[in-house]
Parts: structure tokens; sequence; C-alpha cells
């Protein structure tokens, strides 16, 4: 896995060249026009990349994206990977990796997620104060190396409270409304029946999807600062009856892109 993620890293640092980014972002499924809001692009497609796997999922384009937002250089990543496209975590994980050799040191991560708590609406956008992870595999099972990251990473603080905090302030001065709460892992590709909702809302969840948990541990394990956002783009429970496609969690994404597109704009240049 070292070699892999050196050999792709410096495919990357050539294929580009000069300052290489500090900052990645992971966007999720109706947010990958944030690109739009990128300078002076460099798109690089997932399938000219060493070693990487291209995505199978609608509504994610499978480019890497090189430029700056508001003067600061980036990185973007236009679609993730999943473990229930059959991927295997590490597989999942390795964009993060090849992140952190190319020296980013703090991750902002997207997701469309199902909403179990009471107060929310759909559209909402979500800020991730922490995670219960459900999947079945942990990214980092096997061996360890000391060059990635040590054996046993503490998960005390997953998402960083100050990035919260800075997400808190852009929202108050710009008059948009940020929830906070508590992001559940799971592995989809079914969206959840009532009682899978209830479940998770009971143990203290209060949004569900089916990504962003294995980014985050393996940034956490690399020691990246990690803020996660997710928009709710649909409502699960006993008494909710609607049924969820994947074609209206996207329309529900886009709707909710133009603040998410404000927040992580402005917290990118301020960070």
């Amino acid at each position: 896995m070292l070699e892999k993620i050196k050999e792709t890293a410096n495919y990357l640092r050539t294929r580009i060249g000069g300052e290489m980014p500090k900052t990645a972002i992971i966007l999720g499924t109706g947010l990958g026009s944030l690109v739009d809001h990128i300078d002076n692009k460099t798109v690089v497609p997932y399938a000219e990349i060493p070693n990487f796997p291209v995505s199978t999922v609608q509504g994610h384009s499978g480019n890497l994206i090189f430029g700056t937002m508001g003067g600061k250089p980036v990185i973007a990543m236009q679609g993730r990977f999943h473990y229930y496209e059959g991927y295997d975590m590490k597989t999942v994980t390795f964009p993060v990796r090849v992140f952190k050799a190319l020296g980013v040191d703090t991750l902002f991560v997207s997701n469309a997620a199902g909403g179990m708590n009471k107060e929310f609406v759909v559209g909402d956008v979500m800020v991730i104060t922490d995670h219960i992870n459900l999947f079945p595999e942990n990214p980092l099972r096997g061996k360890n190396y000391e060059e990635l990251g040590p054996r046993f990473p503490a998960m005390t603080e997953p998402y960083d409270k100050k990035l919260i905090a800075l997400a808190d302030a852009v929202a108050a001065e710009k008059g948009l409304r940020l929830m906070h709460g508590v992001y559940v892992g799971t592995t989809g590709p079914t969206f959840e029946t009532p009682a899978e909702y209830e479940y998770f809302r009971v143990i203290g969840g209060d949004a569900v999807g089916m990504s962003t948990v294995p980014e985050v541990i393996v940034a956490r394990h690399g020691d990246m600062r990690v803020f996660g956002i997710s928009v709710i783009t649909d409502l699960g429970g006993k008494d909710i009856t609607d049924v969820p496609s994947h074609e209206e969690v996207q329309q529900a994404a886009l709707k909710a892109q133009p603040t998410v597109e404000a927040i992580v704009k402005e917290m990118v240049v301020r960070c």
C-alpha cells in the first residue's frame, strides 16, 4: 500500500506541478458543483490516476480538481468511493492517504443523509459533531504502517471543534440555518427501514448515510483536521411514509447547495 500511495502522489505532483494544497474537499451526492467556485482549475479524471478506482454512482463525476478557492490552493474530489460499490475499505479511503502524502492537513467532507432528528426538515444542512460507525469493517484493520499513523488512534475529537465553531460563525454572519448532529455510517445501498431509523435515533444519531465515516477515520489516523457536513435529503422513522429515491436525494441536495457552498467556501479561505 505504501508503494501505491507514493506512486499516486508522485504522479499527481508531476501532473500538477507547483504548490500542493493543504486543504482537500470530498464532495458527496449532488454537491459536486462546489467545483464551480474553484479558480485556475486542473481537472484530472480518476481513470487517469494510477491506483485510483472509478466511482460508479450516478451524481458522482469522478474527477480530482486542483485549483484555488478564494486564492487558497485546494484539491476537490468530485465523486467518492463507497463500500456498497464492492470496494474494500482500503480502496474506499485510498484518496485520503494520497492527500496526506501530498501534504494535506485539513479535510472537508460532505454527504447526503437521511434525517431522524425530529427538528430536521428536508434541505437542512447539518454540521457533523460526531459519528457512530456501523460499518462491518474498519479501514485500519490489518497491518499498521507507522508512517501513516499509530496502531490505536484516538477518536476523541473526530471532527475539529475549532472548524465547527468557524462554521457557526460563518452561518451566523450570513444568516444561514445550520444544524448540528451525530452522523450514523452504514453500508447501504438500501435506504433504512422505519425501525432502523428509530434505532439509529435511540442510540444517539441525528442523520444516517452510506459514506464519510471510513474517510474520517483514515484522516484522523493521519492526524488531519476534519470538518464534516450533511445535507438532509430525506426523513425517516415510524411516522414517515414517504419512500425515498436516489433521484429525490440528488434533487434535495441540489437545493441545499447554496448554503453548503457559502459556508465551505468561506471556511476554506479562513482556516
